[in-house]
């Protein structure tokens, strides 16, 4: 497997991008610059020549019959290095001179007249190279039969072009290297925040998040978090995806801790309905094998009347766990209207006859009727529990009293005591499962309840009528409060149209 090429930076791959735009940029401007100017002294030299092969050929037109003649160079301004030559009709160089500096025409040799041969006499210029003498733009003319051809040098013209050529290149040279210091500057400058950016995204995936951890995570500064730039756009961008993955691992370790916690109940749900159905059995098992063994061990109506509590006392538990089962698992309640002011009564009565020892009290403060939608059953069992668990946790002479409220918002039940309350340890785990105030195993009675279950059938049935359970209590004061939705009543509208019309 080949190795991937390191990609470079964006810093870097930005200022290698401009340089090379500047110095497209300054070549075209160099290359314009160049041969804008040598079209212009090319133009002029043109002229030049022009002009020269037109005064040469009126000064040859003087004297016709002398086709050598080349005195015509020897006038007054005539330019040092300007090169004249006769030419027949067929082309052939008859002769050829060249100006020197304050010195008489130089006759040209054979090799440099060759360089001269070909030229059309319309005087259009034309670019010559002379050996010994460089590079000249010649001209060749005929007028009125006498043919002249005439040169100027372009050393003038070349250096010219050569001395900008160096200066363009030296300036463009100066120039690309402080543009480049310039661009690197305000690069580094911009790219600053972007550069911010990627250290806090790379901070945040070298955080241990696969443990769990969850706060802390670094955050983009607020100055890299304008919305108007592209950089800002995308800190902006990263805060929020790291809120996200913090609310995430949040939840998923809120998640993970009820999971936790119901695995924790689960087991010991598990092992305290296993004790508590191990207590009955092992007890009816000893009462048999006590029988088995002979009558002479007990007296078989005490045992018989034991084996009977037992396997009611384990009846009722599987009941209570048969309930609370039905419960999570959403199973639809009976519905209909249930008048709580008279169902709480009947258990105010039923709870004086089985407590006797204590004093009960009922009170009403009804705006209205008392009307809910549920199973009455199970909602006369959530008041008895209520009634029973006043009963069984309070000492004889103790006063317990069930007050029903009716809005038409809501229904109220209350039902408070003056006993010794609730232990603070112990009232935020009241409604969960085999939560007792004595953690012992040991039982008063046999149908006495004990188990734990009472409170927690309380909060399940509460829950499924859509209804709230909340217990406040101090030495001297319990309150347990029941809160249910009233059942929606018909209008007199809708009675009114209801009723069959008189006759």
């Amino acid at each position: 497997m080949t190795a991937r090429p390191r990609s470079r930076s964006l810093r870097t791959r930005l200022l290698v991008f401009i340089t090379a735009v500047l110095v497209c940029v300054c070549a075209v401007m160099a290359l314009t610059t160049v041969f804008a100017q040598r079209a212009f002294l090319m133009g002029n030299l043109d002229d030049r020549v022009r002009d020269a092969v037109e005064r040469n050929a009126g000064g040859a037109a003087l004297h016709p019959e002398l086709t050598r003649d080349l005195t015509f160079l020897n006038e007054g301004g005539q330019p040092a290095g300007m090169l004249a030559a006769r030419i027949d009709t067929q082309g052939d160089i008859l002769s050829a001179a060249v100006v020197t500096q304050d010195a008489p025409p130089r006759s040209l040799t054979t090799a440099q007249t060759d360089a001269l041969k070909g030229l059309a006499p319309d005087g259009s210029p034309g670019t010559r190279t002379v050996p010994g003498l460089g590079t000249y733009r010649v001209a060749a003319l005929d007028a009125s039969g006498v043919r002249v051809v005439t040169g100027l040098p372009m050393d003038d013209v070349l250096d010219t072009i050569g001395d900008l050529v160096e200066v363009e290149v030296a300036v463009a040279a100066v120039g690309l290297m402080v543009a480049g210091c310039l661009c690197a500057v305000v690069i580094r400058r911009q790219l600053r925040p972007l550069g911010r950016v990627a250290a806090t995204a790379v901070e945040v995936s070298h955080a241990p998040l696969g443990h769990g951890q969850v706060t802390g995570l670094t955050r983009v500064p607020e100055r890299d978090t304008d919305p108007g730039s592209e950089a800002g756009q995308v800190g902006a961008a990263l805060n929020r995806m790291i809120d996200h993955v913090e609310a995430s691992l949040a939840e998923r370790r809120r998640s993970e801790e009820q999971v936790r916690r119901s695995e924790e109940r689960m087991r010991r749900f598990l092992a305290d309905a296993s004790h508590e159905l191990r207590t009955p059995l092992a007890s009816i098992a000893g009462y048999a094998e006590l029988m088995n063994r002979g009558t002479d061990r007990i007296e078989p109506g005490l045992a018989w009347r034991r084996v009977n509590a037992e396997s009611a006392r384990m009846r009722s538990l599987v009941e209570d766990l048969l309930l609370l089962a039905r419960l999570d698992e959403g199973r639809p309640l009976q519905s209909a209207e249930v008048d709580m002011a008279a169902l709480v009564a009947e258990a105010v009565w039923d709870a004086r006859v089985a407590g006797a020892a204590h004093v009960w009290q009922l009170e009403l403060n009804l705006d209205g009727p008392a009307l809910v939608l549920g199973d009455e059953a199970r909602l006369h069992q959530v008041v008895a529990n209520l009634l029973a668990n006043a009963r069984m946790h309070t000492p004889a002479g103790t006063t317990v009293t069930a007050t029903v409220e009716a809005t038409a918002a809501t229904c109220v039940i209350r039902v408070h005591d003056d006993g010794p309350g609730i232990p603070p340890e112990l009232l935020p785990a009241v409604f969960e499962r085999f939560t007792r105030a004595d953690s012992s195993r040991t039982r008063a009675g046999v149908l006495e309840g004990g188990s734990g279950l009472g409170l927690a059938i309380v909060a399940a049935i509460t829950t499924a009528h859509d209804g709230h359970i909340k217990v406040q209590s101090t030495p001297g004061r319990t309150e347990f409060t029941l809160e249910l939705p009233p059942a929606e009543l018909p209008s007199a509208d809708t009675v009114l149209r209801a009723r069959p019309a008189s006759v």
